[in-house]
């Protein structure tokens, strides 16, 4: 099932296969849940002076264009890339791209990093969700694991096990949380709770540590939804809760249950359960809601925006309230472009702005902003947005407020990702006319501080005492990284065909 059109199915083309493997994505990628926007004229540049860069430097090397790609030297060249095009937002050298060994320096330098992904997806094996898995069939011959060798690869095979393989071996990542979305139509929950429960137990039992944490979703007004909470609490005791204010975001032409998070009679008895089971983090689906969505469920918009969080984290400040996407409106299909021309105009960028003043608006400190998806759209489109937004989040909320998640896989392995917040730096014009602080160092306190350090202490996440590097993951890493990494570049869904439909 989609919620697109006949004409705009046909004006897509699967992204793994008529995008390049370029190591930062050049095209916005979408599922068929939304209609991407069109490859801009400066992507456009940036994915050929990838090619050019890699073409000339990789020749050096004895390698091909995938080949070298494939090396931190090759994550060097797009960045450079990025910056001949969109000016110096980026911290590297032209000299760490034409060095495979300085790059690999610099990579294993920052590998022990600690970074926790707090928003990270896969889908269960009967999915109805056609968008997100037409694309995968190239992926079980990636070769990762001895164990899918051999025989046909399925669904399921695709599910799982590429999700394990880009989030903890192509990433720096180690730490993820399995999140998900519920619907009005049982077919149509990306995971079950039972399942997200079965991942978690699935990597930590095979780790020997706590490698995975999982959601558990709610959905206020569903008929039995109070009951369900109930069980999760009992059977699978989530290591947080996560919960759409439209409603069903999956199938919002189903969505009959929109809510406020200050909805004292609806919400209000879910806050005070799930304390008195000794878990405090509700984590909420805002934004990603652009003028293109607005005119096909106009009734939705008012439960996507965040003028009902700070009641709600001023009358339960024993609760963590992290929104998801920070509210950024412009995603989804939504153009960067409009996004960035509203924050030269006004300062503003829609409504992660409204978010970042809550604190002080409301006098709280339990607000907290995800970075998931927000961070990887506007990086490859507008990335002086994507600095725009660091800042206003960074002074809004504090940088002990801001968690990294990186919504993948739906983008591929979030390494690039990674990659593009070591790297980036809000230009000096930019800090000065807003009063922005410098995100600083790649392992400096900020970025630190959004990598991990905030969410494992709201995690109760130990990270001297976690056995992260000895683990049963770290050994398979270990050994993978022996054979000769093969991160794939790929991303799942859709692009434009050349053409809007008609």
């Amino acid at each position: 099932m989609s919620l697109l059109t006949d004409a705009e199915l046909a004006a897509l083309k699967p992204a793994d296969t008529a995008t390049q493997a370029t190591p930062i994505p050049t095209q916005v990628v979408a599922s068929d849940e939304f209609f991407p926007i069109p490859q801009t004229e400066r992507q456009a540049k940036v994915e050929a002076r990838m090619g050019d860069l890699a073409d000339e430097l990789g020749a050096k090397h004895k390698l091909d264009r995938r080949g070298f790609f494939k090396t931190a030297a090759g994550m060097a060249a797009a960045f450079v890339a990025m910056n001949d095009i969109y000016g110096p937002l980026y911290d590297v050298s032209r000299a760490e791209a034409a060095s495979i060994d300085k790059a690999a320096q610099r990579a294993q330098a920052l590998s022990g990093q600690f970074v926790m992904d707090v928003h990270t997806h896969f889908l269960r094996d009967d999915t109805r969700l056609e968008g997100f898995v037409r694309a995968r069939a190239a992926v079980g011959k990636s070769g990762w694991n001895p164990g899918l060798a051999g025989k046909e690869q399925t669904i399921e095979d695709l599910k799982y096990p590429n999700w394990f393989k880009e989030i903890y071996l192509d990433s720096d990542t180690k730490v993820a949380l399995v999140s998900g979305s519920g619907s009005e139509d049982p077919r149509d929950w990306f995971l079950t709770n039972k399942m997200k429960f079965d991942a978690r137990e699935r990597v930590n039992t095979a780790s020997g540590s706590r490698r995975c944490l999982s959601h558990a979703i709610f959905m206020p007004g569903v008929p039995g939804w109070m009951d369900q909470v109930d069980e999760a609490i009992a059977l699978y005791k989530p290591d947080s809760w996560k919960g759409y204010t439209v409603g069903d975001n999956t199938n919002k032409q189903l969505a009959r249950h929109p809510w406020r998070l200050d909805d004292e009679k609806l919400l209000y008895p879910f806050y005070e359960k799930i304390l008195k089971a000794g878990q405090n983090i509700v984590c909420v689906h805002k934004g990603l809601y652009p003028p293109s969505t607005e005119q096909q469920f106009p009734h939705l918009v008012p439960y996507a925006k965040v003028d009902d969080v700070g009641k709600a984290a001023k009358d339960w400040p024993q609760i963590r309230f992290v929104i998801y996407h920070s509210a950024y409106r412009w995603g989804s299909g939504g153009n960067a472009a409009a996004g960035m021309a509203q924050f030269e105009r006004t300062g503003r960028v829609e409504w992660v702005n409204d978010l970042a003043e809550i604190p002080e608006k409301f006098g709280v400190s339990n607000a907290y902003g995800d970075l998931g998806q927000i961070f990887a759209q506007s990086t490859v489109i507008e990335p002086r947005l994507c600095a725009a937004m660091m800042g206003i989040l960074v002074k809004g909320l504090g940088a002990d407020h801001v968690v990294w998640g990186t919504d993948a896989i739906w983008t591929g392995a979030p390494q690039w990702q990674i990659e593009a917040l070591r790297r980036l730096e809000i230009p000096e014009d930019m800090r000065k006319r807003y009063g922005f602080a410098e995100l600083g160092p790649a392992d400096g306190a900020i970025k630190r501080q959004i990598f991990g350090e905030t969410s494992a202490k709201m995690y109760n996440y130990d990270i001297t005492k976690a056995g992260l590097d000895s683990d049963g993951v770290a050994a398979v890493k270990a050994a993978y990284l022996r054979g000769g990494a093969d991160p794939s570049h790929l991303r799942y869904g859709y692009v434009l065909n050349g053409q809007q439909p008609g």
